[in-house]
């Protein structure tokens, strides 16, 4: 097939693969096999590959090593089966990565596929995965069109919340701050036009004006944009004592060095994805105290600690403070569906959807297709990007109001 991306086909046994073949609705059962085949494609290169690098792919490999270091999936008979695993590059193209979908689907004939990284992305890859009868683990996307896809498609579930979920979380942080007189109502924003800043920024907007905050700035740059400047100038300009940016990882870590250049210094300074990634920490070492973000981490939870050591030591990296733990529980779910109803997908999605399991976020339990026990916002605090809101919920920090000027 023309224009078929890198393939990189991982052998992680070296029993035979069965070459028994079977269509869409038809499950081999586990004494016909040597194996489970788990595809994905994922963005190893391009834009996309920053995020794809700390949060999806080690999750997927740490998984898959974890698995078959213990024999395998177990299935309802008690036999495991070790995972085979076929990757492709989409290479941060949407096009690249239907067609990559389509293979797995069609001819490599996966018996699961696992999700892309980010929003727009799983947007894309939705009504593929449902054409095919695959369930889909959306767990690096954010849309409040959550329970209108997961009607659509009912094998597709959302594991990271919706916009509103977030900027609500949000509103209440600020408002709480001026209440007590430590910033003003003033907000200036700006987001990427891409499916994640378009959400946000839609959400954000009824969200702070129902809080009563006043939005002064506000302005949506295309993917790709570097020179943030002009921006930072003008939200400097406006008075707001509190800057936000629904950013992917590159403005993210673009925002960030440009703000300390200009000297902008908001009272409250909150950015999008990438601001939970360990290596924003070492890029910008004591300058990202006091800095907001999206999502966090319940950092009294011994469950999440020991998964992030075990990430280290197999992926020789440290999972971010938002998805990563979410990409992991969601692996965990579909091993214990797996478990529980064998390879037949229909089974396996509809377990998915009504079971509870026990996973790295404690007791886990999907509402109409989506997770919702989340954290909304987080903080860097003394090098630790901790939970923030909600936050009346156990393992909350106090929020750090305002954040430290940089320093010159």
């Amino acid at each position: 097939m023309k224009n078929l991306l890198r393939r990189q086909v991982l052998r992680t046994t070296a029993l035979a693969v069965s070459t028994l073949a079977f269509g869409m609705g038809a499950v081999a059962t586990a004494q016909e096999r040597a194996s489970v085949k788990i595809g994905y494609a994922l963005s190893l290169t391009g834009p996309n590959a920053g995020g794809t690098g700390i949060t999806t792919l080690p999750n997927y490999q740490l998984w898959v090593k974890e698995v078959n270091d213990a024999g395998g999936l177990e299935m309802p008979d008690g036999k495991r089966l070790p995972i085979e695993v076929v990757e492709y590059d989409d290479r941060s193209s949407a096009e690249e990565l239907v067609r990559a979908l389509q293979r797995l689907a069609t001819q490599d004939e996966v018996d699961f596929i696992l999700p892309p990284w980010s929003t727009g992305y799983n947007l894309a890859a939705a009504p593929l995965l449902d054409r095919y009868g695959y369930p889909h683990l959306a767990a690096t996307s954010v849309t409040d069109k959550a329970p209108e896809f997961a009607e659509r498609w009912k094998k597709s579930f959302w594991m990271l919340g919706g916009g509103h979920d977030y900027t609500s979380a949000l509103a209440k942080v600020l408002t709480d701050a001026a209440e007590k007189g430590t910033i003003n109502k003033k907000v200036a924003m700006i987001s990427i036009a891409d499916g994640f800043g378009i959400d946000l920024v839609n959400a954000a907007r009824p969200s702070f004006q129902e809080a009563g905050l006043e939005v002064v700035y506000d302005k949506t740059y295309p993917v790709g944009t570097t020179d943030f400047t002009p921006m930072i100038n003008e939200a400097k300009a406006s008075g707001a004592d509190t800057f936000v940016a629904f950013s992917y990882p590159p403005e993210t870590f673009a925002l960030t060095q440009q703000a300390q250049v200009a000297n902008f210094n908001p009272k409250v300074l909150y950015f999008g994805v990438g601001t939970a990634f360990p290596i924003y920490a070492k890029n910008n070492g004591e300058a990202i105290n006091g800095i907001m973000g999206i999502g966090g981490i319940d950092g009294t939870s011994e469950k999440i600690a020991d998964y992030r050591k075990r990430h280290e030591a197999a992926t020789g990296k440290a999972p971010d403070y938002w998805a990563s733990v979410i990409t992991y529980a969601s692996l965990e779910i579909l091993q214990e569906a797996i478990k529980r109803k064998g390879l037949d997908r229909e089974a396996v999605a509809e377990e998915i959807a009504s079971g509870t399991f026990e996973t790295v976020l404690g007791e886990t339990k999907l509402e109409d297709n989506q997770l919702r026990d989340l954290w909304w916002a987080g903080q860097w605090q003394d090098g630790q990007f901790v939970a923030i809101a909600p936050s009346d919920r156990p393992g909350a920090a106090e929020p750090m109001i305002p954040r430290p000027a940089w320093k010159k």
